[in-house]
């Protein structure tokens, strides 16, 4: 009896194995695919993309054998393909052959773009399809589909003479962008886009006007988060002591680590200005929007929004703050800083306030009091002058009508308050319009 069982299970298990290895060549038996389209995002020509990836699935009652997968250009478009391990080598003509999938099975594709130069202005469309041959002879494919963009890419970029930068194509940074001092970079109309990490370090001057500084990445983090709405992809502007006179003119700085940074240097009164920036945007920052130690700095019609640190601090100097809207509505974290912090202090250095002036501008968010300014502590001698007029602020009443003039003072009990001020605040999907609302108390003020 016990012979019989051993026999009847040996049997049962050959049969078993026999089933599982079974192959067919039957054209009805084809693969199913987790997706039949590849859409890549747009990349910077010679520069590589994420990976991407999708499954193939055997869902038939057999084994099926993949004669070849390979793609239908060859080597040619830039396409870099893993089928189940094994790499489609160009050298060996962008194929693989003798797979299996086994029934019930599935294995694993990662796709991956490096496209050459095209030559074009514009994005240029690469596409590719990538076949899939059957033992049967039944072919199946999958779209190859992906933008490259001419770029012009810089590395570890040391400015030093006077230079103008004014491309039409897309500028890209590695390691960093210096202004050596004496010298000045003039950049026009066009968009720089900064690797993990890169900045612009000035020590000389540095002059925008229309341009865009962002982060390089332009995939998407979710399929509804593009890296472009993330902040911390790179490091921001640094404007060290021996920089003075720069001007920055509707320009555009987001999703930084800091904004923008005055180094702490000698103020040396209103006729040397450290920093004008004029219809300009800071938005987006992993740390302060703008930061200024013992600076004179002049900011007209601009925005400073959304930040973990202040959207505007100053330490020191002068600072004069006409028509701004200054916005504290950092999604991501409750303990995000002020939209407005001055003081005549920082850590344990005094920085005298010679003045902060604010007219016309909105300062709101979403805490109940976002506007924080503080004099040295036990420090009657280190100046600390402020002036408000007619600006919309979010935090308590002061009663002090020399210093605050015709104030419009924000609560959370406001019928219109905070976030409703505005176009659009989209927190979920991290898309913001700092346009005033029809409804807006604020109009008038503020940067639009």
């Amino acid at each position: 009896m016990k012979r019989t069982f051993l026999f009847l299970a040996i049997v049962l298990g050959l049969v078993a194995c026999s089933d599982d290895d079974s192959f067919t060549t039957n054209p009805t038996a084809t693969l199913s695919f987790s997706t039949d389209s590849v859409l890549m995002d747009t990349v910077f020509s010679t520069v590589g993309s994420r990976t991407y990836d999708f499954w193939v699935y055997n869902r038939s009652r057999e084994g099926v054998r993949l004669a070849s997968v390979r793609l239908r250009q060859g080597n040619q478009t830039g396409f870099r393909v893993n089928v189940d391990g094994s790499y489609l080598d160009n050298s060996l003509g962008s194929v693989v052959t003798d797979l299996e999938v086994r029934k019930g099975d599935s294995i694993r594709v990662f796709v991956e773009l490096t496209a050459p130069e095209n030559g074009l202005p514009e994005a240029k469309l690469i596409e590719d399809d990538l076949l899939f041959r059957l033992e049967s002879g039944v072919e199946q494919k999958v779209c190859l589909r992906g933008y490259a963009w001419d770029a012009l890419q810089l590395r570890d970029f040391v400015v030093s003479k006077d230079s103008l930068v004014e491309s039409t194509k897309p500028v890209v940074i590695y390691g960093g962008l210096r202004v050596d001092s004496a010298v000045t970079l003039t950049i026009r109309n066009t968009t720089l886009y900064f690797h993990d990490k890169a900045g612009i370090d000035v020590f000389g001057t540095l002059k925008t006007e229309n341009v865009v500084l962002r982060g390089d990445r332009l995939d998407h983090l979710f399929d509804y988060l593009p890296y472009d709405r993330v902040d911390g992809q790179w490091r921001g502007v640094t404007f060290h002591s021996s920089s003075f006179n720069n001007q920055l003119i509707n320009t555009e700085i987001r999703n930084t680590e800091t904004g923008v940074t005055c180094d702490s240097t000698t103020f040396f009164g209103p006729d040397v200005q450290r920093l004008y920036m004029e219809r300009s945007i800071v938005h987006n920052s992993k740390g302060n929007g703008l930061l200024a130690f013992n600076s004179y700095i002049g900011l007209l019609r601009c925005q400073f929004t959304n930040t973990l640190g202040d959207c505007v601090a100053v330490y020191g100097g002068a600072a004069v703050i006409d028509h701004c809207t200054l916005a504290q509505f950092y999604p991501l974290s409750a303990d995000r800083g002020a939209a407005l912090r001055f003081a005549n202090y920082y850590g344990d250095y005094a920085y005298p306030l010679e003045a902060m002036q604010m007219t016309g501008s909105i300062v709101t968010g979403y805490a109940d009091d976002v506007v924080m300014g503080a004099s040295r502590p036990d420090d009657s001698l280190t100046v600390f002058n402020y002036f408000f007029e007619n600006s919309l602020l979010r935090t308590p009443v002061v009663d002090d009508s020399i210093k605050f003039v015709n104030v419009r003072w924000e609560t959370p009990d406001d019928s219109i308050q905070g976030k409703q001020h505005f176009v659009l605040i989209d927190e979920e999907n991290l898309i913001y319009d700092f346009h005033l609302d029809s409804l807006s108390t604020a109009q008038g003020l503020g940067c639009y």
